[in-house]
């Protein structure tokens, strides 16, 4: 009996073990691979309006008056519509200070989507400027680039021709003119007439380049006018009472731009004022190419223009006319003045033939 229960004590180790060696064995096995998760997307600016939607296009963008630079170092960031709490509101354009030296700008815009959707695409920093929808928000930013200002050893040089700088205060600038060749109006969102919705090349190359989001002055300016009911478009009807500033978050003061009048905006679909973009865009040369090209046909009849001032002589020569024709009235009343005089001269006559009765020589003519 003791070696029966032995022997079956150790027949119970054994597939024990021979269990135990099964569980255990899986165990050593290396873990399945994991699934696949893509890198988080780079910062590109505000991430609470990275997800803002509309049903209702924004109004049309204001023209208005770039206030003037508060000092060397800031860089000019166009204003633009935002939407929270079912309406949009106006964020005033304004200087700010960029995050680090050798970055541009790229304001966000507005782009109709599927369903009708409005969408606003966020503004970044970056080393060249991306797309922004094909919008003419002016002072540089014509539709496609920046105009405005370039990076030259470390420091940022500023084009006179479309910012209001101060060469006391500010010395480094230059001057070079900025054609627009888009069409200008004051649309605020991408895919509506005169906009473009597909970035070009370089564009395509600054999207994928590294981004800096909004800087704090840049965040605390756009508090400043989400908490200003006066900039919502339900209470100024899309002509913001404060257009731009010289400084972030300061909404008073002399150095606050209101938008201009609304007839100064010919290209705006609504006739009102929003629009960069006349003067229809602000900060920018309009479409200086069709003035050149009215001359050019006259610089081809250049003989012909020299010639021009001779016709221009000739209205002068109907001067006198006038002159001439009151002349001969009064040379013709003196000619019949004369003839009026000799008129009397037969009346003294008779007398004449008085003197002749007496004389005998007229007798004999009287006879006949």
């Amino acid at each position: 009996m003791t070696a029966v229960s032995i022997a079956r004590g150790i027949a119970v180790c054994l597939i024990a073990a021979a269990l135990g060696a099964c569980v255990v064995e899986p165990a050593r096995y290396p873990p399945p691979p994991q699934a696949y998760s893509p890198p988080p997307p780079a910062d590109n600016g505000y991430d609470a309006e990275a997800a803002v939607t509309a049903q209702t296009a924004p109004p049309p963008m204001p023209v208005y008056e770039q206030p003037p630079i508060p000092g060397d170092g800031y860089m000019w960031t166009p204003g633009y519509w935002n939407y929270a709490g079912g309406d949009y509101f106006w964020v005033p354009g304004t200087w700010v200070q960029p995050p680090r030296v050798g970055v541009l700008w790229t304001p966000g815009y507005w782009a109709i989507g599927i369903g009708a959707v409005y969408a606003f695409h966020a503004g970044y920093w970056g080393p060249h400027v991306g797309f922004y929808g094909g919008l003419n928000y002016g002072y540089g930013y014509t539709g496609a680039g920046y105009a405005g200002g370039r990076w030259q050893g470390g420091a940022f040089q500023y084009n006179q021709s479309v910012n209001n700088v101060n060469t006391t205060i500010v010395h480094n600038t230059y001057n070079e003119t900025v054609v627009n060749n888009v069409t200008v109006n004051n649309v605020s969102y991408a895919g509506a007439p005169g906009t473009r919705t597909q970035p070009n090349a370089q564009e395509l190359q600054a999207a994928n380049e590294p981004h800096v989001g909004a800087t704090p002055q840049q965040q605390q300016h756009l508090t400043a006018a989400r908490g200003n009911p006066a900039l919502f478009a339900g209470a100024n009807h899309g002509v913001p009472p404060i257009a731009a500033s010289a400084r972030p978050g300061v909404f008073t003061g002399p150095q606050v731009t209101q938008p201009r009048p609304a007839m100064t905006n010919p290209g705006q679909p609504n006739g009102g004022a929003f629009g960069p973009r006349g003067m229809a865009t602000p900060g920018t040369m309009q479409r200086p190419e069709p003035v050149p090209a009215q001359n050019e046909p006259n610089r081809g009849e250049m003989p012909q223009n020299q010639s021009r001032p001779e016709p221009a002589a000739q209205p002068q020569q109907p001067a006198p006319q006038p002159q001439y024709k009151p002349a001969p009235q009064q040379q013709s009343k003196p000619a019949a003045k004369p003839p009026a005089k000799p008129a009397p001269k037969p009346k003294p006559a008779p007398k004449k033939n008085k003197d002749d009765k007496d004389r005998p020589h007229p007798e004999g003519e009287g006879n006949h």
